[in-house]
């Protein structure tokens, strides 16, 4: 069977281009979303794969209109292959049922993983270039040497709350126990 995704960014856009592709491909159940990419949470595309059934096939439109990013869409067809699920997309004319697919598929694969490495080795070249310069990473601190003391002496004394001492200093909980810890 084949079950159609379709999907807009906006409440304003319609869906009905798509819709009428997606059946014209021989989709028999179709489900939707008016919601961005960029969410994660899209209750359409969580029902139509908890439709899908070992030898259903997904078909989308476009690529985009299933995945936020490639990491995205790698991740939903990787699921869908583990499944026993193939993957069409319309305007690409990508379908993982086939051999041709598959291997297009595989390359977006290596081609994101590849991306994702360049990232971490600039990030470790980055960072060793500035721990190099002096420089230390992470958050600046929040509170002084003179308030550290004070809140470790409020703290020490026992007279306070933790939630006292925290709104007297302008810090949270966690940032005292963390102070505290150092």
């Amino acid at each position: 069977m084949k079950v159609g995704y379709a999907r807009v960014s906006t409440h304003e856009q319609n869906l009905s281009m798509q819709i009428d592709e997606l059946k014209k491909s021989g989709c028999t159940e179709i489900f939707t979303d008016k919601i961005s990419g960029a969410k994660s949470e899209r209750p359409g595309l969580q029902k139509a794969l908890g439709f899908l059934r070992e030898g259903d096939s997904l078909v989308v439109w476009r690529l985009d209109r299933l995945g936020r990013s490639l990491k995205h869409l790698i991740e939903v067809i990787t699921l869908l292959e583990e499944r026993n699920i193939g993957f069409s997309s319309l305007q690409e004319s990508i379908d993982t049922t086939t051999s041709g697919g598959k291997l297009i598929f595989h390359i977006f694969g290596a081609l994101a993983e590849f991306e994702r490495n360049l990232i971490r080795e600039r990030t470790k070249a980055g960072l060793a270039a500035a721990r190099a310069r002096g420089r230390k990473g992470g958050r600046p601190r929040v509170l002084d040497e003179k308030k550290i003391q004070l809140a470790k002496n409020l703290y020490d004394s026992r007279k306070h709350r933790v939630s006292e001492i925290c709104e007297i200093i302008g810090i949270s909980k966690s940032t005292l126990y963390n102070y505290l810890k150092d």
